[in-house]
């Protein structure tokens, strides 16, 4: 199973639309994963409207339109793994155990907020990704977005993708 992650999309703040490359990874998605901020309803109805399957979460950002739709943590079971998807996930600092103690249940965790790609691995085994942004890098060198394939209760072939710079 092949899986798209992003998150912080902004638009149309940040950007006028979501970059041609990300966009063509879509087809190729199992499923896409958005952790929130996504600013708009546009963009989830694009997603919607291209992605086999679409599990995404509410930010920050998002006003009641998006609350509306988007629960503010999802969990899925996805090739035999358990996900969870939410935005915010507090400080760098101790990020790991918090997360394991408030998400006991989850394998993985994808989370945003940051803007910053993370791939980390907490005590206990649940393994947190960030995909950063594809749209708003902040201090970041590239706006980014991970892509990952999971099966038989492995995930493999994490990668973080860079964006060319606009």
């Amino acid at each position: 199973m092949r899986l798209l992650l992003m998150s912080d999309t902004h638009l149309p703040k940040r950007a006028k639309r979501l970059p041609e490359q990300l966009l063509a990874e879509i087809p190729h998605a199992d499923v896409v994963l958005h952790a929130g901020d996504w600013v708009d309803t546009a963009t989830l109805d694009l997603l919607e409207s291209r992605s086999r399957r679409l599990i995404g979460v509410y930010g920050n950002n998002d006003g009641p339109e998006l609350r509306a739709r988007l629960p503010e943590v999802a969990r899925a079971e996805l090739g035999g793994l358990r996900f969870g998807v939410v935005h915010e996930t507090g400080p760098a600092q101790g990020r790991e155990a918090r997360c394991a103690d408030r998400f006991p249940d989850l394998d993985v965790l994808v989370f945003g907020h940051s803007h910053i790609p993370w791939d980390t691995t907490a005590p206990g085994g649940l393994r947190l990704l960030n995909p950063g942004s594809p749209t708003d890098r902040r201090r970041e060198p590239h706006c980014t977005y991970l892509t990952a394939t999971v099966a038989d209760g492995a995930l493999t072939d994490v990668t973080l993708h860079r964006l060319p710079r606009l």
